[in-house]
């Protein structure tokens, strides 16, 4: 999200283009209006992909989570995260103004509408780590810590000051154009102190350890889901310009390439390791590849773009493994496709930066910018969840997450129709 000064063009020896102000030109303003909606419309393919992956008894609960993001979440960082992230930042901690901002002009209020798009996707990625077990109430008071405090505090080191000053991690060169660490590992790490904090499902894993699956039952709801995310995110890296120019361009093509390289290089790492090719695990792979791209996308040879995608997918894969041999259950795969996978591609933008390629200083910067936001999120989040665990209670009760949270929590079911003994048994 940094302004296009350090965009280069795929052929590092070209100069870099003077850019004007953002956000001045109409067209400039139509342009991420588009991308907004795009972003928006993201939430529509996260409830999908995690409705499908939950049991039916769970969907409903599910997509009530990414509305609570999207509602609640735009109104705790219209109240408190937009200043905190873009408000004038002297210190190069966070923003100091603007909070419940009335006066902003046109250009102004669309950058904020953009930015709330954003603060919500990082929200959302929790819903589907702790889905089928965490109540929905407390779903809601984390998801406003995380949009109104967490998600805006880093955000403000990278991209801060648009009123004025600027981060301590933008001062010191860390790249991450639209979010691979910024959004997605920001999301990851939250969604895995939740996931932590919450427990495993019943069942998930035998007393020795040995995880069970728990298959979700919706697998086209999952595909569509994939195909919905993977053309928001042309909004979510594209409208990161902030200018309908040329660069969007490459923005556009390296994002699209990555996505397809991390699907392709999911199956050669399923063939590899003799695995099953599922559908569930492979189009997870398009979204790591998306996730690592992200950080990058402006300033990465288009090569180099298939490489970050290629190597998200054994990221993403093992980084599974890694989470079940540890107990985690993360129902979606939440914490390895947008926490490992982001901090992949935020490496990747320093190692394939174009005209400066595998340069120790800027990798440095950004394994600085990995390390702040994972010492920054993962015990700020965790703490949160544990206070709610300590106060209202995190966990649904045992017969509840057996019933299904859909009638305990929403006394409504997505499947009347293939339900029926569950609508008329009560909620107990």
């Amino acid at each position: 999200m940094q302004r296009l000064h350090y965009l280069v063009p795929l052929i590092a020896a070209a100069p870099v283009p003077a850019l004007a102000a953002p956000l001045e030109a109409p067209a400039d303003i139509a342009w991420v209006c588009i991308a907004a909606a795009l972003v928006f419309f993201m939430q529509a393919g996260f409830a999908l992909l995690e409705g499908g992956f939950a049991r039916a008894k769970n969907s409903t609960n599910v997509i009530m989570k990414n509305f609570a993001d999207l509602a609640f979440g735009a109104l705790a960082f219209w109240a408190v995260g937009f200043g905190l992230m873009f408000g004038v930042n002297a210190t190069g901690w966070f923003g100091a103004t603007h909070f419940l901002p009335e006066a902003l002009t046109g250009s102004e209020s669309v950058f904020l509408l953009f930015q709330a798009m954003f603060a919500a996707t990082a929200a959302t990625i929790v819903s589907g780590s702790v889905a089928e077990r965490m109540r929905f109430g407390p779903y809601v008071i984390a998801s406003v810590f995380i949009t109104a405090l967490i998600y805006p505090v880093f955000g403000s080191w990278v991209w801060g000051g648009f009123f004025g000053g600027g981060g301590w991690l933008a001062a010191r060169g860390f790249t991450d154009f639209a979010g691979s660490t910024v959004v997605h590992s920001v999301g990851g790490w939250c969604a895995l102190a939740g996931a932590i904090a919450v427990g495993p499902r019943l069942g998930r894993f035998a007393p020795d350890g040995t995880p069970r699956s728990i298959p979700g039952h919706n697998l086209p709801s999952i595909a569509l889901g994939v195909f919905i995310l993977w053309l928001g995110w042309f909004g979510f890296n594209g409208g990161s310009t902030l200018a309908a120019s040329t660069d969007v361009g490459f923005v556009l093509v390296n994002t699209h390439l990555a996505a397809a390289a991390g699907m392709a290089g999911t199956y050669l790492t399923l063939q590899l390791l003799g695995r099953p090719l599922l559908m569930t695990t492979t189009v997870n792979g398009a979204i790591a590849g998306l996730v690592a791209i992200t950080a990058g996308c402006a300033t990465m040879p288009a090569g180099f773009a298939i490489l970050t995608g290629l190597v998200a997918a054994p990221v993403m894969v093992l980084g599974a493994d890694l989470l079940e041999r540890l107990r985690v259950d993360d129902v979606v795969g939440a914490v390895p496709v947008h926490g490992f996978c982001g901090a992949w591609g935020t490496l990747a933008a320093g190692l394939f930066y174009a005209g400066d390629l595998f340069s120790t200083d800027r990798v440095l910067v950004q394994l600085l910018g990995i390390g702040a936001a994972l010492l920054w999120v993962l015990p700020t989040a965790g703490l949160v969840f544990w206070l709610l665990k300590r106060t209202v209670g995190l966990r649904a009760d045992t017969l509840h997450e057996q019933r299904g949270l859909d009638y305990t929590e929403h006394y409504e079911i997505g499947y009347p129709e293939f339900q029926k003994e569950l609508l008329h048994g009560g909620k107990g």
